[in-house]
């Protein structure tokens, strides 16, 4: 059993050997968060290579949305019990299990000689993501003193991006010199060097009360976000209105109805619903969900954009992504400073407004547009991004008590994962309809061949290369200008509600974050500031 930590009022309240190596200890969080993250965006540029008979695993087109898929659907499902379960038995074990599931999960997908295997092994690694990625933060909670903690969080928040942005690169560089199991494989060391540093500079620490679990509450929860999240990957492919999506949206509805009815009559409930009437709480979800929107399907775009249609192998894909993951790594430190000087809702109406312009910019894109165009996008994405992840991450954990930290970061990652897989499915679905609009009218080619060609942007290319001379030639510039007028679509749909999360989102946030950062809030009847205490936050 943790013995209570000796304090000292120089160290703000926190136990004096873990204040003095705090920022090591955000180091190593840092890492692990960047390796769960990384686990969802590597294999966007290797979709192609797993596609081949020959130099992957031939997997289908459904193969490979489940194999992608599968981690995601895992890891948001059992992200609130595995945050639960951190709080109840220690955050430190929590994130070394993850640790161990995720390597050995990992190890596995790399040796895999079928798709079905791999998606068992994502599966797996799903698991492992759970429990590291809320650890990380609720840690961070209980190692910092108050006044700092919104530097460290901003810290975290500009590596969760940094992750999405280095996948395709490091991917990229793997594919490009060693087989398609090294993507998964290269986890291996990474894990066993954190575990072995996690178990000697990581403190532990665990919710003091010892609360019960919520068994219950945790089966409830989970069957509403799997069946949530399942509904957002199917709809593009299945229709939105078919029986299976319909179905699986209203299982969810059913279940999170389920979920709040029961956590209400609860006196320890794993989430208390009445924290969502805490505006910094509330639009703190809804900030971090329209930013990962953004990104996730930035990426799933951006990447293709520069493989199929410009050509660039997985690793000049992935560099040419890096200037996102620049912006995330500067500008997030530096967010608790802008948030100080001007207020929460100016630095979050201006990253939205920054992504707008961005996604403005990428729906110029046509198949013959510099990289420049690209570059600026990017870095206005990035810089976006970056300013609004850390004062709206502090705004969710600063409305939970320290006691409640994993489930309050669990909450934080949920948000993450369902803007995610929201912007992979809408844009996608986007995406999908103007390239198939593009390739209605396809004179002269087999309609065999126009089927195969409108079922996705690989396929065509693949089979325009199976044709003879010119035609086969002019059915590949047919399939690239329908993509690429199908990403132009998506992206400028990004822009409009970028320009719609500014000023919704912007005029409604808390000025202040908990702890007192930032000027004086406006008075509002619904307003709450709540602190990371160990005291509840008590709900409007």
């Amino acid at each position: 059993m943790d013995s209570a930590p000796t304090l000292h009022p120089d160290t703000f309240g926190v136990s004096p050997d873990v204040y003095h190596r705090r920022w090591v200890i955000l180091g190593v969080l840092c890492t692990s968060l960047v390796t769960v993250v990384v686990g969802v965006s590597s294999l966007n540029v290797a979709i192609p290579t797993l596609a081949d008979p020959i130099k992957g695993l031939g997997a289908s087109a459904t193969d490979l949305q489940w194999i992608i898929d599968s981690y995601a659907l895992v890891f948001a499902g059992l992200l609130l019990p595995a945050g639960a379960l951190g709080d109840r038995y220690g955050r430190k074990g929590a994130l070394q299990f993850g640790l161990v599931v995720f390597g050995l999960a990992a190890l596995a997908a790399s040796q895999v000689d079928s798709p079905n295997q791999l998606i068992a092994a994502r599966s797996t690694m799903g698991v492992g993501a759970a429990f590291i990625m809320p650890a990380t933060l609720s840690i961070i909670l209980t190692s910092f003193p108050l006044h700092e903690r919104g530097k460290a969080i901003a810290v975290w928040a500009g590596f969760a991006g940094l992750g999405g942005a280095i996948g395709p690169l490091s991917s990229g560089i793997l594919l490009e010199h060693f087989w398609w199991g090294s993507i998964f494989f290269v986890n291996l060391p990474l894990v066993l060097g954190l575990l072995v540093v996690a178990g000697i500079l990581v403190p532990s620490s665990k919710d003091p009360a010892g609360h019960a679990l919520d068994p219950i509450g945790a089966v409830l929860s989970v069957i509403a976000l799997v069946a949530l999240i399942f509904s957002i990957i199917e709809g593009p492919e299945a229709g939105w209105t078919s029986p299976v999506v319909m179905g699986s949206a209203l299982l969810a509805l059913a279940a999170g109805f389920a979920f709040i009815r029961f956590e209400l009559v609860r006196d320890n409930p794993m989430l208390d619903p009445r924290l969502f009437r805490i505006r910094g709480f509330r639009w703190g979800t809804v900030s971090v969900t329209a930013t990962f929107f953004s990104m996730f399907g930035m990426f799933f775009l951006l990447t293709q954009y520069l493989q199929f249609v410009q050509g660039y192998t997985p690793l000049e894909a992935g560099l040419r992504q890096l200037p996102s993951a620049a912006m995330l790594l500067i500008i997030s430190p530096q967010s608790p400073r802008f948030v100080a000087r001007f207020g929460v809702r100016r630095v979050v109406r201006t990253g939205f407004a920054m992504s707008a312009v961005g996604f403005a910019l990428f729906a110029t894109l046509r198949p013959e547009s510099p990289y420049g165009v690209v570059f600026v996008a990017l870095v206005l994405l990035g810089a976006g991004i970056a300013l609004v992840m850390p004062p709206a991450s502090q705004l969710i954990v600063g409305s939970v008590p320290l006691a409640k930290a994993g489930v309050g970061s669990a909450v934080n990652d949920v948000t993450r994962e369902v803007g995610g897989a929201l912007g992979i499915a809408v844009l996608g679905s986007i995406l999908a309809s103007g390239y198939r609009r593009g390739l209605d009218d396809l004179t002269g080619v087999p309609e065999p061949a126009a089927e195969v060609a409108r079922q996705g942007v690989a396929a065509g290319l693949g089979v325009a290369r199976t044709l003879p001379g010119e035609l086969g030639g002019r059915l590949a510039d047919d399939v690239i200008h329908a993509f690429t007028n199908g990403t132009s679509w998506a992206f400028a749909v990004s822009a409009v509600l970028a320009t719609i999360a500014a000023v919704a989102i912007g005029s409604r946030i808390p000025d202040e974050l908990p702890g007192g950062h930032g000027p004086p809030p406006v008075a509002s009847g619904d307003d709450i500031s709540a602190s990371t205490s160990t005291s509840p936050a008590t709900p409007a």
